[in-house]
C-alpha cells in the first residue's frame, strides 16, 4: 500500500506572513485610500472654486471618500500648476482647469506642457455665443458677413490674447469675416456697449447675454460648439452654417497628471459623472443656464482639451505672443 505524505499544518509565523501579504495586496487595489484634493486657481465664491464645490457634494459618496478643494491663486494657473506637478501622481490629487491654464501653458508660463496632463471629467462647458442688437439688423451670419464687407464689425470680447479674442481670431480666419476686436474687462461691460450701440457683435456666454437675448434685445445668430445649446434649440452652430474648427467655451473640468494610473483615472471618471448626474448638480448647472450636455467623460473632455490649445498656441504663436 502506497503511504500518503502527512501534511503538517502551517506555522503561526507562515499564517500571519501570509495574512499580511493578501492585507497589502488588498490595500493597494482600494482607491481612493485617502481625501481627495481638488486644487483651484481661483478665489473662493468664483465660478471655479463653487463648481468643484458642488461637484464634491456628491462625489464623496460615489467615490467613498472624503475630499476638499484647495485654492491655489495666482499666476494664471501657474501656482496651481506648480503645486499639482509636485505632488504624486497617484489619483488623490485634482486640478480644475479652464482656458486660463491652457494659455499659460502656451506661452511657456507654466511648469508643466500639455501633455503632462489627462482628462478625466468636463463639469462646465458654456460656450461662447455671438450675439448682436436687434437694432443693427444682423439677424444671421450671412448679414454679418455682409455687414463685414462694407467695414471690418466691432466685436467686443474681454482682454487681448484672452481665450474670447483667440476665439474670434479663428472665427475670423475660418469664415472669413473681417472684425475690429474691442477688448472689455468682463461681460458687463460687453453687455452695456452691445445695449449702447457701441458695438455690432460680441462673444458672450448664455449667462452673460441671458436676459437681453430673453427680452429680444440681442439676438443668438451662432454658437461656437459642436452641438447646440439645449436652452437655444434654434440657434444654429458654426458647423452647421459651414464654419468648422471654431468650438471655444468657458469651459472647466477635472485633470490629473499624465502619469496616473488608467485603471484610477478610471474611478475617479465614474464616480465624478455619477456624482454630477445627480439632481444636487444638476440644478447647479441650470441655475447658471447650462443643461446636461455640459458634463462629460474623459474621452471627450481631453479631445477639448487638446483642441483648444491647438488653437490658442497656433494664435498666440501669430500674435507675437508664444
Amino acid at each position: 500500500m502506497k503511504t500518503l505524505p502527512i501534511k503538517t499544518p502551517p506555522t503561526m509565523a507562515a499564517l500571519a506572513v501570509a495574512l499580511l501579504l493578501a492585507s497589502g495586496v488588498a490595500h493597494a487595489q482600494e482607491f481612493p485610500s485617502q481625501p481627495i484634493e481638488v486644487v483651484t486657481h481661483a478665489s473662493a465664491g468664483g465660478g471655479t472654486d463653487a463648481t468643484a464645490r458642488t461637484m464634491l457634494i456628491r462625489a464623496r459618496r460615489t467615490l467613498e471618500s472624503e475630499a476638499f478643494v484647495n485654492g491655489k491663486t495666482g499666476g494664471a494657473g501657474v501656482v496651481a500648476m506648480s503645486y499639482v506637478s509636485g505632488k504624486p501622481a497617484d489619483g488623490h490629487t485634482l486640478m480644475a482647469i479652464t482656458p486660463t491654464h491652457l494659455t499659460s501653458i502656451a506661452r511657456g508660463k507654466a511648469p508643466i506642457g500639455i501633455n503632462d496632463i489627462k482628462g478625466v471629467v468636463r463639469s462646465t462647458d458654456d460656450p461662447i455665443i455671438i450675439v448682436t442688437h436687434k437694432d443693427t439688423g444682423i439677424t444671421t451670419l450671412d448679414s454679418l458677413r455682409a455687414e463685414s464687407e462694407k467695414s471690418p464689425v466691432k466685436w467686443g470680447g474681454t482682454q487681448a490674447g484672452g481665450v474670447d479674442h483667440i476665439a474670434q481670431i479663428v472665427f475670423s480666419r475660418q469664415s472669413g469675416i473681417d472684425v475690429s476686436y474691442v477688448p472689455f474687462d468682463g461681460g458687463g461691460a460687453i453687455v452695456t456697449n452691445l445695449m449702447g450701440g457701441n458695438l455690432q457683435a460680441a462673444g458672450l456666454n448664455y449667462g452673460e447675454a441671458r436676459d437681453q437675448i430673453e427680452a429680444g434685445d440681442f439676438i443668438p445668430i451662432a454658437i461656437m460648439a459642436r452641438e447646440r445649446l439645449g436652452i437655444l434649440p434654434d440657434t444654429p452652430t458654426l458647423e452647421e452654417l459651414g464654419v468648422s474648427g471654431v468650438n471655444f467655451s468657458t469651459v472647466r473640468g477635472i485633470v490629473v497628471m499624465s502619469d496616473t494610473p488608467d485603471e484610477r483615472v478610471a474611478v475617479l471618471e465614474e464616480g465624478l459623472l455619477k456624482a454630477m448626474k445627480h439632481s444636487t448638480y444638476q440644478n447647479y448647472l441650470a441655475g447658471i443656464g447650462l443643461d446636461p450636455g455640459s458634463v462629460a467623460g474623459s474621452e471627450v473632455w481631453d479631445a477639448q482639451i487638446r483642441e483648444m490649445y491647438a488653437n490658442i498656441e497656433q494664435v498666440l504663436t501669430e500674435l507675437g505672443l508664444k
